[in-house]
């Protein structure tokens, strides 16, 4: 039996395809190096872990509304005059001055000291004024369309077009002459689309609740 020889042409073939192997497996592997090397390769292990593995939540929370003072020696004077309250609190919320009875549109607060009236939300000051009998006045506007205005104070600490935030001082409680004297007052009025609306059924409540 004769002994099978390749063809010269054969092994030729055969050298030249394992060479080209050997330098293809070089230049991947060169090129892997390259990669780890310039960041490349880290950065996108790094971009599929944040995005794909990430369990960090997002929270979104609404601001509650609040009292427009911190003080706690703070109290009401005159409530919101309500239409369908008794005969008794209609009476009650009535603002006596210059011989006629008024309907109380807010709150109207008092204190045996001077206190700070405060934002009741983020907002932005709209309005800075002067009222003779009011003494000085700001309205703040909110998101969903609402209105707080602060009257009676006997400082003002914001400017128009300010932004505010909830909390923060706008001015000092102040001198009130109405059914009575009041030293340290401040007459708080809320607006919701154009309407007053009684404060007290909206503190501690949150916006999307108006």
């Amino acid at each position: 039996m004769k002994e099978r020889k390749l063809k010269k042409f054969v092994k030729p073939l055969g050298y030249a395809l394992g060479v080209t192997g050997l330098l293809l497996s070089f230049s991947l592997i060169q090129t892997t190096e390259d990669m780890s090397v310039s960041g490349i390769s880290d950065n996108y292990e790094y971009v599929n872990s944040s995005i794909m593995t990430s369990n960090i939540p997002v929270i979104s929370q609404e601001a509650i509304v609040m009292k427009p003072y911190v003080s706690d020696k703070v109290e009401i004077s005159k409530k919101f005059y309500d239409k369908d309250a008794t005969d008794k609190e209609k009476e009650e919320s009535l603002i006596y001055y210059d011989d006629t009875y008024i309907q109380n549109s807010g709150v109207l607060y008092k204190s045996q000291e001077e206190f700070n009236a405060v934002s009741i939300l983020d907002g932005t000051v709209i309005s800075v004024s002067k009222d003779e009998v009011l003494g000085n006045i700001v309205q703040v506007k909110h998101e969903n369309n609402i209105i707080s205005v602060y009257q009676g104070l006997s400082e003002v600490f914001v400017s128009k077009d300010q932004l505010i935030k909830q909390g923060e001082a706008i001015g000092k409680s102040g001198k009130l002459e109405l059914e009575e004297t009041l030293d340290n007052a401040l007459l708080f009025e809320l607006i919701k689309d154009s309407k007053y609306v009684n404060p007290l059924n909206y503190f501690d409540k949150k916006v999307s609740e108006f």
